[in-house]
């Protein structure tokens, strides 16, 4: 099978299309033809070597990139009941894989792609959509009289968790990079967009909010935001770090939450949210619940072929896009 390799850490142009055999699927398992991988911030820092929060810390080369696929399976293992061959699915899990023709995963984590739904639609969607579902409904469920700041809201997972806030009836801050980003959250719903390179987002948080502060803070950027995300809680508000794109945080002070209004701290993880086969399956549902209904709108920015991986990480890198960014894995080898 054809597959992109990464076979020593560095830029994107060490990425390599190999040749490599078939995996077989195990006891408890199943193989996967992939259609489409998606590609995340996180296959970038992987492939240049830095450990990100415990991300596939004792990784080294070479290794396959990626780690969330949709397409179709292609054969089954020992024991495995309620899937078959031929059986579109999605899956994201926190090891790697999904930038080549075929990946063997865990059967508990593929989930049937329902009719109606493109496969396309179904990569894009499932990671980051699953991320801003339990963020938004798990970690603490949005309430319709609340006030919430979503930072870098035409983000991947930022757009989505603006449009699953508006669905459960909150008010939505949202901070931006740019013009055209602007434009896209307001599509999306976002009731007041910040432009974090024009003003400082935390004064203009307070403005919004008769100086009261939000409810809740969804921070996905991490270091260069955490702080002033803090500080712009109101009196025992919650801050939830669930990414660190600008850097990770090293700690937070406790005297800081204190001073802060006495606010709440907590960097929750996917795998720990959707770590059994019924979190994972509540959560699919409810997702293609809301894209089936039209009240979610996913964003592809661009389809890449394979071969094009290194551009794709290129993309990525310069966080402008307005999506997300998939490989397009083309027919190969039969399993």
């Amino acid at each position: 099978m054809r597959a992109m390799v990464v076979p020593q850490f560095g830029g994107p142009e060490v990425m390599q299309l190999a040749e490599l055999p078939v995996p077989a699927p195990g006891a408890g398992e199943v193989l996967i033809r992939i259609r489409y991988a998606g590609v995340n911030y996180s296959d970038v820092y992987r492939r240049m070597g830095r450990v990100r929060e415990g991300h596939a810390p004792d990784l080294v080369p070479p290794f396959v990139p990626g780690s969330e696929g949709a397409g179709e399976i292609a054969a089954v293992g020992a024991g495995v009941a309620g899937l078959e061959a031929g059986d579109r699915v999605v899956y994201a899990q926190m090891n790697i894989g999904s930038s080549a023709e075929y990946a063997v995963i865990p059967a508990w984590r593929a989930i049937k792609v329902p009719a109606g739904i493109e496969l396309e639609t179904a990569a894009a969607a499932y990671m980051q959509g699953s991320t801003a579902y339990y963020l938004s409904h798990w970690v603490r469920k949005i309430q319709p009289e609340d006030t919430c700041l979503i930072q870098a809201g035409a983000g991947g997972v930022g757009q989505k968790l603006v449009q699953f806030a508006k669905m459960l009836g909150a008010r939505v801050l949202t901070t931006v990079g740019s013009d055209e980003k602007a434009a896209f959250v307001k599509g999306l719903g976002a009731d007041v967009v910040i432009a974090y390179h024009k003003v400082d987002f935390r004064e203009a948080v307070m403005e919004a909010t008769g100086e009261r502060g939000v409810d809740v803070v969804y921070d996905g950027v991490g270091r260069d935001t955490i702080a002033r995300s803090i500080r712009s809680l109101r009196r025992k508000g919650l801050c939830v770090l669930f990414g660190v794109a600008s850097g990770p945080v090293e700690s937070v002070g406790t005297l800081e939450l204190a001073e802060a209004g006495s606010v709440f701290f907590t960097r929750p993880q996917l795998r720990h949210y959707l770590g059994t086969a019924e979190e994972i399956q509540s959560c699919a549902q409810a997702l293609f619940e809301a894209i089936l209904g039209g009240h979610l709108k996913i964003s592809i920015h661009k389809i890449f072929p394979l071969s094009e991986a290194a551009e794709a990480h290129r993309t990525i890198e310069a966080r402008k896009t307005l999506g997300k960014i998939l490989l397009a894995i083309d027919p190969g080898v039969a399993p």
